[in-house]
C-alpha cells in the first residue's frame, strides 16, 4: 500500500508539538501509521513549510444559517441580533448552494469534524455527502410552558430524520436559557441515550439578569414576537445555577460564556456533569463586542474546546481563524494549548477521539498544515 510521509517544521499530534526531526506516515486514506524519526523514515518524504497538525474540531457551528452571511449588522448585542436572524432567516437566499458553500470553506481552512446547531432538516442533503464529520445538535425552544410537549415532539420528529443518515451521529438540545420553558428542559433533560448535549450559555449580560430579577432586554424580545413568558419565574442566581443540575450525570457543552463568572465556574465544577466550554471568540465580537475571561476558566482547569458559530454572526467559518483572534487578546495562552484545544479537546467534547484530533496510529484525523496560508492538504 502507498504511504504519505510528511515533514514540517514541526508536528503538533493533537497533544503537544514534537519538535523537528520527525515524520508523519499515513496511508493511502489518510490514516496515521506512525510517526517516525526523519533518519529512519526513508525516500519519497514530502517536505512543507509550517506545521503539521490534525484536522481541526468545531464543536459549535450553525451550517443552516450560512446563506444569512452578512446580513446582520455587527455589535447590536445579542437580543437585538436574535431578532434580526428570526426575521430574516427565511429570506430568499439559496440556503443549499450557500450550505455547500460553506461546508467547501470548512474542508478548504482545515476542519474535519463540526458539532452542528440545526433546527430543521436543511442541512441533510448536504451530510448525506458524510464528507466532514457531524454531530448534529438538533435544538429545541420554547418559552411557554404549554407549548413544551408540542415544540419536544417537533424537535424529535427532525432529530429522527438526521438520525436516519448512516452513521450520523445526533442529539436533542436546548438552545438557550432564555428560550426554554422549565417545561421543556425538564423534558430534553430526561432524553434518554442523547449525548452529548449544547446550549447556548450567558452569551449576554441580559441572560443573567433575566433570571436574577426578570428585568432587561429579554422582555421587550418576548413582547417583540408575542411569545408567552408569562409564567417565567426568576430564580435569583445567574442562569447556569438554575439549569446545569437538571443535566446530571450527562456531557454538555456549554457555549460561548462571555459572562460566565469565576463563582459560574466553580458551580459548575461542583456539579456530577461532564463539563466542556465552547468559545467561539469572532462571534462574540462580532455580537457583543466582548470576549469571554478565558484566563478564568484556564486556572479553573476547565475543558476547553473552540467554535465558529454561525455565517450570521462571523465572516468566516475556521477555526485557525478563531485560535488568532484569541492570541491576539491573550498572548501568554501558548499556541500548543490553543491547538489542543481545537483538535483533541474538540473530538473528546464530540466523543469522536477514537478518529479524529490526534496523530495517534490508526486514527483519520485530516492533515493541516498551519503557514502563511493556513489550510487541509489531506
Amino acid at each position: 500500500m502507498k504511504q504519505i510521509k510528511l515533514k514540517g517544521k514541526d508536528i503538533f499530534d493533537g497533544q503537544q508539538f514534537l519538535g523537528p526531526g520527525h515524520v508523519l506516515v499515513l496511508d493511502e486514506n489518510g490514516v496515521v501509521t506512525g510517526i517516525v524519526a526523519d533518519n529512519t523514515a526513508g525516500s519519497d518524504v514530502r517536505e512543507l513549510d509550517g506545521i503539521l497538525c490534525p484536522g481541526f474540531v468545531n464543536t459549535h457551528c450553525h451550517l443552516e444559517l450560512s446563506h444569512m452571511k452578512g446580513v446582520i449588522p455587527e455589535k447590536t448585542g445579542l437580543p437585538a441580533f436574535l431578532t434580526r436572524v428570526m426575521e430574516n432567516r427565511n429570506s430568499g437566499h439559496d440556503q443549499a448552494t450557500a450550505i455547500a458553500a460553506a461546508e467547501q470553506a470548512m474542508w478548504d481552512a482545515g476542519t474535519a469534524a463540526v458539532g452542528d446547531i440545526c433546527n430543521s432538516p436543511a442541512t441533510i442533503p448536504q451530510k448525506r455527502h458524510q464528507r466532514l464529520y457531524y454531530h448534529t445538535f438538533v435544538e429545541c425552544m420554547g418559552v411557554a410552558e404549554g407549548s413544551a410537549a408540542a415544540r419536544y415532539q417537533y424537535s424529535l420528529e427532525v432529530l429522527q430524520a438526521f438520525r436516519e443518515i448512516p452513521g450520523h451521529s445526533a442529539s436533542i438540545v436546548p438552545h438557550a436559557p432564555y428560550s426554554v420553558s422549565s417545561a421543556l428542559f425538564g423534558l430534553l433533560a430526561q432524553t434518554p441515550h442523547n449525548t452529548p448535549v449544547s446550549i447556548h450559555n450567558q452569551e449576554c449580560a441580559a441572560e443573567n439578569e433575566l433570571y436574577n430579577t426578570n428585568t432587561g432586554d429579554f422582555l421587550g424580545f418576548y413582547a417583540h414576537f408575542g411569545m408567552d413568558a408569562g409564567s417565567f419565574r426568576p430564580t435569583g442566581t445567574n442562569s447556569l445555577e438554575a439549569y446545569l443540575p437538571r443535566f446530571a450525570r450527562n456531557k454538555i457543552l456549554l457555549v460561548h460564556n462571555t459572562y460566565t463568572s469565576a463563582a459560574d465556574i466553580r458551580f459548575a465544577l461542583q456539579q456530577s456533569v461532564d463539563t466542556w466550554w465552547c468559545f467561539c471568540p469572532q462571534a462574540n465580537l462580532y455580537i457583543e463586542d466582548r470576549l469571554p475571561d478565558i484566563p478564568l476558566f484556564r486556572e479553573a482547569g476547565c475543558n476547553i474546546t473552540l467554535g465558529t458559530d454561525s455565517l450570521a454572526s462571523n465572516h468566516q467559518l475556521s477555526v485557525w481563524e478563531e485560535i488568532k483572534t484569541i492570541q491576539a487578546s491573550y498572548p501568554d495562552i501558548p499556541l500548543e494549548e490553543l491547538l489542543r484545544w481545537g483538535t483533541s479537546n474538540g473530538a473528546r467534547a464530540l466523543g469522536i477521539e477514537s478518529r479524529f484530533g490526534s496523530f495517534r496510529t490508526g486514527m483519520q484525523p485530516g492533515v493541516v498544515l498551519i503557514a502563511d496560508n493556513t489550510k487541509r492538504i489531506i
